[in-house]
């Protein structure tokens, strides 16, 4: 006899049910089905309702898409318009943009760009500029913490990481 997993010549063949199937297999190749006997001593059906709940709820957890950046937690964020705000209260305080970068020791053309909103400023460059010029540039967004335009459910895309001209 032929087994109708593995296909080796062997002896004798036992009937078990492998993901739901009934085949004839080798004693080698039994270890991955399951063998249900009815009262009569015959194979039964298929697997039992409880075998075939165990798989149903496995594979939902399996299925279910998981979102590796929403850990329940609330996350600090820049706000919106973060280059504006800089701007106003530097100029406020009657600072040009070279002498502001001297007094927090950054490059004129950093914060330039941080300025027109081309460079997202690192935390150690955030907490110099709202100590220098006393204002608050970050707010705490609630779970999550997509960025950009998601599309559905706040999954991650890659058109959250592309810029547009």
């Amino acid at each position: 006899m032929i087994c109708e997993m593995c296909g080796k010549d062997v002896p004798s063949t036992r009937t078990v049910f492998i993901e739901g199937t009934s085949l004839s297999v080798c004693p080698n190749c039994a270890k991955f089905g399951d063998e249900n006997r009815n009262a009569r001593g015959g194979v039964a059906a298929g697997p039992s309702s409880a075998i075939l709940q165990q798989r149903l709820e496995r594979r939902e957890r399996r299925m279910n898409p998981k979102n590796l950046y929403d850990d329940g937690r609330d996350r600090i964020q820049l706000i919106i318009g973060y280059g504006d705000a800089i701007k106003e209260a530097r100029e406020a305080k009657g600072m040009d943009l070279e002498k502001f970068a001297a007094s927090i020791s950054e490059k004129k053309g950093t914060l330039a760009k941080i300025e027109a909103e081309d460079l997202t400023p690192d935390d150690k460059i955030i907490k110099k500029i709202e100590k220098a010029l006393g204002i608050k540039l970050t707010e705490v967004v609630q779970g999550g913490g997509a960025v950009g335009g998601t599309r559905n459910n706040n999954t991650m895309t890659l058109a959250n990481f592309i810029k547009k001209e």
